[in-house]
């Protein structure tokens, strides 16, 4: 067995997680069994099949492969642009530890001491409604006005929509791939992803550089969306989705369900409203999740905010905002559920405005983001 005495604790744990037929769960009661990752590695094979470890395990650690393969996988995770970290590591956020299957290693792109800092996750379904998406974002870009991270999967759908509002309000978000770190999944998000990255946010993983995206890994990933978080923020899903699996989770892992409502006739709605008959907090605006937060939390996020800031800029779900006149009729027919087609807006505006002005005033706020225009000419709240 070729085991060098200058190997760290770091690429001993990195080695754990890279050695067949091991996993998380097996290979923590592994390093508890044996005291620290490093002794795991000077154990004989007869003490690691002893141990209730599978052959291949056993040989892997045995004969050096293990390790061999970290060593590997370091030098690829820098060419990457990645960080891996352990639990060795400082920088391992301590929230991760506290779950019952924390994994043996991230990968990180981005400001790894993040994700050590209070968070809320959001998430919901990748086929949302005008009216998930906009709630996803308007509640991300407020709660990351006010200093909280945002975490999500960067899938489409609430995911995105999440890391946008947190992009938005110039605030931190962290994405957890179910992929490699460097395998950017979905394509089209990668934009978004240099844009967490440029805001100080990050980008982790637990899966070794180069993993595509297999669809069983995507609900792995889930506990460590809902580990990291003081809390978990349900939008639209339905009854069978991954978001059930991170509610789950949340659950199992002692952290806060918040939902958001939703109208009871779409199957969508299911799963947060079936969270708030459960006992998860109802959620419409950022002041919900605020209030709900442990007092510790709040006052580390208040401590941590600049003085000369003042108070953050944001536009709860139900703003206040000055419109004219004309836009205020206009505002008070679109709804953010469903669409509302142009000719609807002509027909029950014909007495009060102009084609000329409905135009205008339709304009303006897409301008100022209260509506979002649709193809075929439909036209959304945005909050």
């Amino acid at each position: 067995m070729a085991v060098q005495s200058e190997v760290s604790q770091h690429t001993y744990w990195l080695a754990l997680s890279l050695t067949p037929g091991l996993g998380p769960t097996r290979g923590r009661k592994l390093v508890e069994r044996f005291g620290s990752a490093a002794n795991i590695f000077h154990a004989s094979l007869t003490e690691l099949e002893a141990a209730g470890l599978m052959p291949m395990s056993a040989q892997s650690i045995a004969t050096g492969m293990s390790l061999t393969k970290a060593e590997e996988e370091e030098i690829k995770a820098q060419a990457a642009g990645a960080k891996i970290i352990t639990p060795s590591d400082d920088e391992f956020p301590q929230r991760l530890l506290e779950i019952y299957d924390p994994p043996l290693c991230l990968y990180v792109r981005g400001d790894a001491s993040i994700l050590s800092k209070p968070g809320v996750a959001v998430v919901g379904t990748r086929h949302p409604t005008p009216y998930g998406l906009g709630m996803s974002e308007r509640l991300s870009c407020d709660l990351s006005a006010h200093g909280i991270i945002i975490i999500s999967g960067l899938a489409r759908g609430v995911d995105t929509a999440a890391h946008r509002g947190a992009v938005n309000a110039k605030g931190k978000t962290i994405a957890v791939f179910g992929t490699g770190v460097d395998v950017m999944y979905p394509r089209e998000n990668g934009k978004l992803a240099e844009q967490i990255l440029s805001l100080g946010g990050a980008l982790i993983s637990e899966f070794p550089i180069s993993t595509f995206a297999a669809p069983q890994n995507f609900p792995i990933r889930n506990r460590i969306i809902s580990g990291l978080s003081v809390g978990v923020l349900v939008l639209e899903a339905g009854e069978y989705s991954g978001t059930r699996i991170t509610a789950r989770c949340a659950l199992e892992q002692s952290r806060d369900v918040y939902a958001v409502p939703g109208n009871v006739t779409n199957k969508l709605s299911w799963g947060p409203n079936t969270l708030i008959k459960q006992g998860a907090k109802l959620v419409a605006t950022w002041e919900d999740v605020w209030e709900e937060l442990p007092s510790d939390v709040r006052l580390q996020l208040e401590a941590e905010r600049p003085v000369e800031s003042g108070k953050p800029e944001t536009a709860s779900l139900f703003d206040g905002t000055a419109m004219s006149p004309h836009e205020k009729k206009i505002y008070a027919i679109v709804r953010a559920d469903e669409s509302t087609h142009i000719d609807e807006l002509v027909e029950k505006l014909a007495g009060s405005m102009s084609s000329s002005e409905l135009f205008a005033a339709l304009f303006e706020l897409e301008l100022s983001s209260k509506i979002r225009q649709l193809p075929g000419k439909n036209y959304v709240r945005t909050f």
